[in-house]
């Protein structure tokens, strides 16, 4: 499925106003939002997930219609069915690794409880390597180890889509370059669309089949590839 997005958000007051206006359609599987801070990357994957209003405009996600300002239609965020990890991973400080994967089925506001046991919450503590720390909470936890606890709370629920904000800018490089690869074989496994926001070019390099280029609130054409000059004196070079 396909996010076909037309929408416009001004935030700010009088004396500092910033606007989000963009229409675009994703083709792929993978989409990465790609552009430098301040872009309106984090406002438009907010807006996909249901967490910010537009102004105006429609949005739509397959042949659903999860947004239309004219018609008066806006699907609340749960019941879009997106899996969401924030660049910061906001994980709940005081819940071990177990209650923080379960927290994504809790429809209430109690927390799980320590020994919670559910087969899906097992299944991602084993695919993501997990079962040895699930009773630690995050502060004992290393940045990969948090990142995939952030990412089985996402995956727990079966969501129709995955959006990525930052997800490997919290990592040391070496790191980031692991969880690059184990992102791929991820998506390879759970088969849903993904949208990842990133300023990183190394992501755009690695995930950019389709890429959207932000800057300033808007789309921007990306720049050609530089072409290659072949001078008279190298042509004869062969």
């Amino acid at each position: 499925m396909q996010f076909e997005v037309d929408i416009s958000k001004t935030v700010g007051d009088s004396r500092r106003r910033f606007t989000l206006a963009v229409r675009f359609a994703t083709r792929g599987p993978r989409t990465i939002v790609y552009g430098p801070s301040g872009a309106g990357k984090s406002m438009l994957l907010q807006v996909l997930a249901g967490l910010k209003r537009p102004d105006r405009g429609q949005l739509r996600f397959g042949d659903e219609t999860l947004f239309d300002a004219a018609r008066g239609i806006e699907v609340p965020a749960r019941a879009r069915r997106f899996g969401y990890v924030f660049q910061d991973y906001a994980l709940f400080p005081q819940l071990s690794v177990r209650q923080n994967i379960a927290f994504g089925l809790s429809d209430g506001l109690r927390n799980p409880t320590a020994h919670v046991d559910h087969k899906a919450v097992n299944r991602w503590l084993a695919a993501f390597e997990l079962d040895g720390v699930a009773a630690q909470k995050p502060h004992e936890l290393s940045g990969g180890q948090r990142q995939r606890t952030a990412l089985a709370r996402a995956l727990v629920n079966a969501p129709r889509a995955l959006l990525l904000d930052e997800p490997f800018a919290a990592l040391d490089p070496e790191l980031r370059a692991r969880m690059r690869h184990e992102m791929e074989r991820l998506l390879d496994e759970v088969n849903i669309p993904m949208v990842m926001i990133t300023h990183d070019p190394e992501d755009l390099r690695w995930f950019g089949a389709d890429a959207i280029h932000l800057r300033d609130g808007a789309l921007e054409t990306p720049p050609p590839r530089p072409s290659v000059v072949v001078t008279p004196f190298e042509r004869a070079r062969g």
